[in-house]
């Protein structure tokens, strides 16, 4: 029997592995997923994140500093007074 066609479950990660991937506090980690900045579910009393929701969250923050970049078309200057 061939199950290539059966859809995969997503892969599931702990709120520990997620704060070991974005390298942060465990409680970081706990406070956004509760927040509802990383997206999750939760099974009984523990909290589980697809990885595409995490993936997603790491791309959200990529493209909010890219376009705060773009808003700052100049850096901060200072002149030096010369005379």
């Amino acid at each position: 029997m061939d199950n290539s066609d059966a859809p995969r479950p997503p892969t599931l990660l702990t709120v520990s592995e997620v704060a070991d991937y974005l390298r942060v506090h465990q409680r970081t980690a706990y406070r956004l997923i509760t927040k509802g900045d990383i997206k999750a579910i939760k099974i009984g009393s523990q909290w589980r994140v697809p990885e595409k929701a995490l993936m997603e969250f790491l791309e959200s923050g990529m493209q909010a500093s890219v376009s705060t970049a773009k808003k700052k078309a100049e850096p901060d200057q200072f002149k030096l007074p010369l005379d």
